[in-house]
């Protein structure tokens, strides 16, 4: 048996200052526990992932001073920290190992992940990995990815006799399903090795991703034995049985939070650490009355506080009085600010001015996008004139096909619900409105029809397929990469999946221009997804054209 310390940290990117002083709290509370070893995650020196940081040496002589100046304060344990290391020429994705106040040695990860939102082919080289001994405890040394691999090197590395157990540091991004599937992997590492597995995850929110905790550890034949909270720091001490067949100790468990309160909590900590590392004291939200704009309010006020949230309703001579009324309640129920600009006469002055140049033709989306540009001009003047942070309020459903203005709904400088499927913001407020002590979103916002009120009488189904609908094809359309012949063949609507396909390419040079918003699914727009902007190419037109 060995006591183990996984210290689930929120670093900052590039602060190592900071950095170094919350790992070296850890170890000393660690020590405290009567920790043997304490494990943190993925290059936890320097911050996940830090991108073309890589490519300034400033930055990595930093991380291995910061790594020198830790090592002095591990004396009475054995830590282990991921920090990006120059080693004979090559940067390493590393793990350092420090006891008796000094670097020991150092592990590479073997497995470089480059999809998705990893580019780590992009700057490291693969390495051996390595080990570290405590209390006549071997223990393998795997980072990230290394465990993730089928057939790689690295699970036949673990399992040798030699090897008692295995330390996995990561920084792996949340995204739903994402703990399951992290618990499944780890299992079967676990037990291909026949070795306990300490997993130990980053927790924080790092631009668009958020790092959702829930380390663990699992015996050696899978079973979860200790874990940590999620969406917060945790410092999760374990006592880890190393004979096969022993009975595991009473460790904390702390359970994996069911949808769609592990979406809330992702949201709340990816707005917070946006805003707080990024230096800003207050947010805007502009209140349109509709659904969207109520849970990206109700988000930052769970996440800041509610004296850091200001709401701004817009109404233009299309907004109905029951819109504005409902922004004021959710104003009101939330106990943020909230104030009121009329854009009726700012409308009337871009047609003045524009009514020469628009004449002899028919009234249509150009006007109605004025309005979404007025407000997202006065909205920003807020912002430069008080410094507060706009969130903007546009859900994955919208910025998928396009249904949304440039430089009007989409200005912002964080778009909170960017990779929420319209449904699933349904299902979050319907939850948010269940939950005691909860400030309560207005009724009437959750069962009106959805409405841009660009044009009277308007609904978002005039324009799109019926959410539902739209959720389902968009999800196998990006996320799953089915092609439209494939999408159709499994009962979809032709027409539904054709538009919807054509509408997601048709808009990529919108996307391109989004603010960056927190990952929630498989596959998010961005750094997910990458397609050219000049495209012509729809999966599976072709195809149908082709048997037609």
């Amino acid at each position: 048996m060995i006591r183990v310390a996984l210290a689930q940290i929120n670093t900052v990117m590039g602060d190592f200052s900071h950095n170094a002083a919350t790992i070296v709290a850890a170890i000393e509370a660690a020590k405290k526990e009567g920790a043997a070893l304490v494990v943190f995650p993925e290059l936890s020196v320097s911050g996940y992932p830090p991108e073309d940081l890589l490519y300034k040496e400033g930055f990595i002589r930093a991380a291995q001073r910061t790594v020198d100046k830790i090592a002095q304060s591990a004396h009475g344990i054995t830590a282990v920290v991921g920090y990006p290391q120059r080693h004979e020429g090559k940067l390493y994705n590393a793990a350092a190992v420090l006891a008796d106040g000094r670097i020991v040695s150092v592990a590479h990860k073997t497995e470089l992940p480059n999809y998705g939102v990893f580019d780590e082919k992009r700057y490291f080289a693969s390495g051996s990995g390595g080990a570290v001994t405590v209390n006549g405890v071997r223990a393998g040394i795997t980072i990230c990815e290394d465990i993730w691999v089928a057939g790689s090197p690295v699970a036949a590395r673990c399992a040798r006799p030699d090897v008692d157990m295995v330390l996995n540091l990561s920084s792996s991004p949340y995204h739903l399903g994402k703990t399951g599937e992290r618990r499944r992997v780890a299992a079967a590492f676990a037990k291909k090795c026949g070795k306990p597995l300490v997993y130990c995850n980053l927790a924080g929110g790092q631009d668009e991703l958020v790092f959702d905790g829930g380390s663990f550890v699992c015996g050696a034949d899978g079973a979860v034995i200790a874990s940590a909270r999620e969406f917060a720091p945790d410092l999760l001490i374990a006592d880890v049985p190393l004979k096969a067949g022993k009975a595991a100790p009473e460790n904390r468990m702390a359970p994996p939070l069911p949808y769609p309160e592990n979406v809330w909590e992702a949201l709340k900590l990816g707005v917070r650490d946006y805003v707080g590392k990024n230096g800003f004291n207050n947010v805007l939200v502009a209140l349109s009355g509709g659904i969207d704009s109520a849970l990206t309010a109700a988000v930052a006020a769970a996440a800041l506080g509610r004296e850091r949230v200001w709401g701004v309703a817009m109404p233009s001579k299309y907004s109905s009085e029951g819109s504005v009324a409902d922004a004021r309640a959710l104003a009101g129920n939330l106990g943020i600010r909230f104030d009121i600009i009329p854009i009726t006469d700012l409308m009337d002055g871009f047609d003045r001015a524009l009514g020469p140049l628009f004449a002899g033709t028919a009234p249509g989306l150009a006007e109605e996008n004025i309005q979404a540009r007025i407000r997202g001009n006065l909205i920003m003047a807020l912002s430069n004139k008080f410094g507060s942070l706009v969130l903007a309020t546009g859900n994955k459903s919208e910025i998928g096909v396009g249904y949304c203005t440039l430089y009007g709904d989409m200005a912002g400088g964080f778009a909170v619900i960017k990779d929420l499927p319209k449904t699933r913001v349904y299902d979050l407020c319907r939850w948010i409105n269940g939950q005691p002590g909860f400030a309560r979103i207005p009724d009437n916002t959750l069962t009106k029809p959805p409405s841009a009120e660009l044009r009277p009488n308007q609904k978002d189904s005039d324009s799109l397929p019926e959410y539902e609908a739209l959720d389902a094809i968009l999800r196998l359309y990006v996320e799953e990469e089915k092609s439209v012949v494939e999408i159709i063949a499994l009962g979809y609507d032709g027409r539904d999946v054709g538009r919807t396909a054509a509408l997601v390419e048709k808009s990529e040079y919108k996307r391109r221009q989004t603010a960056p918003g927190v990952k929630l699914t498989p596959k998010a727009f961005g750094k997910d997804r990458r397609v050219p902007i000049t495209n012509r190419f729809i999966d599976g037109v072709e195809a149908k054209e082709d048997s037609e």
